[in-house]
């Protein structure tokens, strides 16, 4: 009796799947422009962040609305929204950032979603068979944001860009993994027997 009710409970809860599918892609497009043109201009690596960061940015807010994750505490959410956004802006008006300014906003971005997305995994466990991306995905985004901060500043600009693309590249594919796991949730039927804690 309680399994229909929990598996009934999963599509309004966790909808929007292609907002997280979208980050995904997003990310990967992202990490690939730097990879691809590692010899990129810091100032355009910068507007290129802030594109990156506001964008997905805005898709976490549309989450808080729009339910993109099941069980998800919507301050939650919304905290990765706002870190995304000011990290987004941050970028856009003060495009003049040094290395050093641009390395730690990037790592403080880095970490608040790492661990933002680890927090979601958890209470997505019992909604979908996937979760194991978002950790994955979350804790490489916390460790990547630590070692950005701890030697970030003694690597030269083209290490920093190669980093940050590789990083982009793989959180964006985790992204995508729980996307689509959350959509083939939602289509799926109600065979999916629930998990017991």
């Amino acid at each position: 009796m309680s399994q229909p009710q929990a598996r009934q409970a999963l599509p309004g809860e966790t909808g929007h799947w292609w907002a997280l599918a979208l980050r995904g892609a997003i990310a990967i497009l992202f990490g690939l422009a730097a990879l691809l043109r590692p010899g990129i201009a810091l100032q355009a690596l910068i507007l290129l962040f802030g594109a990156y960061a506001l964008v997905d940015g805005v898709f976490s807010i549309v989450g808080v609305f729009g339910g993109t994750r099941g069980g998800t505490p919507r301050w939650l959410l919304f905290i990765e929204g706002v870190a995304g956004i000011l990290a987004g802006l941050i970028a856009f008006v003060a495009p003049g950032l040094t290395a050093i300014l641009l390395l730690y906003l990037i790592a403080a971005w880095a970490i608040v979603t790492g661990i933002s997305e680890i927090a979601m995994a958890i209470r997505l466990r019992r909604e979908i068979s996937g979760e194991w991306a978002l950790i994955v995905g979350g804790a490489f985004s916390v460790l990547f944001g630590v070692i950005l901060a701890v030697v970030g500043p003694a690597v030269g600009l083209l290490s920093l860009i190669w980093l940050i693309g590789v990083y982009a590249v793989a959180f964006g594919i985790m992204l995508l993994i729980v996307g689509f796991r959350v959509r083939s949730e939602e289509s799926g039927g109600t065979d999916r027997p629930s998990r017991v804690v």
